[in-house]
């Protein structure tokens, strides 16, 4: 059997910074060694969740070129990203992977009609000659996601509610026919009673148009609700990604354990129960420098060598765990 086409392919991708001073500065690695796959021909919402200060966001960069990686690479479509540096190229990316970023307002001049940029999204990205010809791409992008272009023509931002303001964060990203869409924390600002509408639109664009989603969030309930699997970032590195129900139903990783406790248990097919605000715990600056596991300083089950050296990607039950618990120095201490 050939191997899959990948769409999407994060090898080894690390993120390193500078902090403090010239003599006394360091380095922050706010990414650390992450790889995943999304695969053409199977579209799916692949959920990356993490905590404040875990390194998501600095990962969303490197997957939209705004910022090269230290290591490693990032595949789409089987060009290496960082190989782009021709406008048109870069353009041609831009068009199979769009954004939708957590604070819609921020993504419109409130002084401009919101048709503007939808129209000329449509112009920009070749799909349309003139405004006459966009005017039907972007009623159709809009009917996708249950609005029309009647119902924003002559608005301003600040007329329309955050709900329907993300919405149209979202048909804008539509309108290129992209085949990955890029969403960091897009439902964090909006109403609850608004959230479970626009996490849905990413399940039908997977079902209906054949769209792969990256889901960046500290929600883990919407992350469950919509997800079909799911990396736990923590400090940087992926602690543990499978499938989102067995990850977060039955987790393996001492943290991801104790993520789960923070979620109310209902029934384990009820994924509609678990669509409530469940935030991630606060960012501890000082787990980013520890030698070995980052959650040693928390863990129950540590061991000496969690405090010593990283702890290796172990495979179990279908999923990736980076813990020593898995291991044979670890098989003693496994948690029941």
């Amino acid at each position: 059997m050939s191997e899959r086409e990948k769409l999407l392919d994060v090898d080894h991708v690390t993120v390193s910074f500078r902090v403090g001073g010239i003599v006394a500065g360091g380095q922050l690695v706010a990414v650390n060694d992450v790889s995943f796959s999304l695969y053409a021909d199977k579209p799916e919402i692949f959920a990356i969740a993490g905590e404040s200060g875990s390194g998501k966001t600095t990962l969303a960069n490197v997957l939209l070129r705004d910022l090269d990686p230290t290591k490693g690479t990032v595949t789409f479509e089987g060009r290496d990203i960082s190989t782009i540096k021709r406008r048109r190229d870069f353009k041609d990316f831009m068009r199979d992977v769009q954004p939708v970023f957590q604070n819609p307002f921020e993504t419109f001049n409130p002084l401009r009609h919101i048709e503007d940029y939808l129209l000329e999204t449509a112009i920009q990205f070749g799909m349309a000659k003139n405004k006459k010809q966009a005017a039907p791409i972007v009623d159709d992008a809009l009917k996708q996601v249950g609005l029309s272009h009647a119902e924003i023509t002559g608005r301003y931002p600040h007329e329309l509610s955050g709900g329907q303001i993300q919405r149209v964060s979202v048909a804008r990203a539509l309108i290129p026919k992209p085949t990955l869409i890029l969403a960091d924390e897009p439902v964090s600002m909006v109403d609850a009673s608004l959230r479970m509408a626009i996490v849905n639109l990413f399940k039908q664009l997977r079902d209906e148009q054949k769209v792969s989603v990256v889901y960046i969030t500290h929600d883990l309930a919407t992350a469950y609700y919509i997800s079909d699997r799911i990396a736990i970032m923590l400090r940087g590195i992926v602690v543990e990604t499978g499938p989102v129900q067995n990850v977060l139903e039955h987790p393996l990783h001492p943290y991801t354990q104790l993520l789960q406790e923070s979620v109310p248990k209902p029934a384990a097919t009820d994924r509609e129960e678990w669509a409530k605000h469940i935030d991630l715990g606060t960012l501890e600056v000082k787990e980013y420098g520890r030698i070995g596991c980052k959650y040693a300083g928390r863990c129950p089950f540590v061991m000496d060598i969690c405090r010593q050296v990283d702890p290796p990607d172990v495979e179990v039950e279908g999923r990736t765990v980076k813990c020593y618990l898995y291991t044979e120095e670890g098989a003693t201490q496994a948690p029941a």
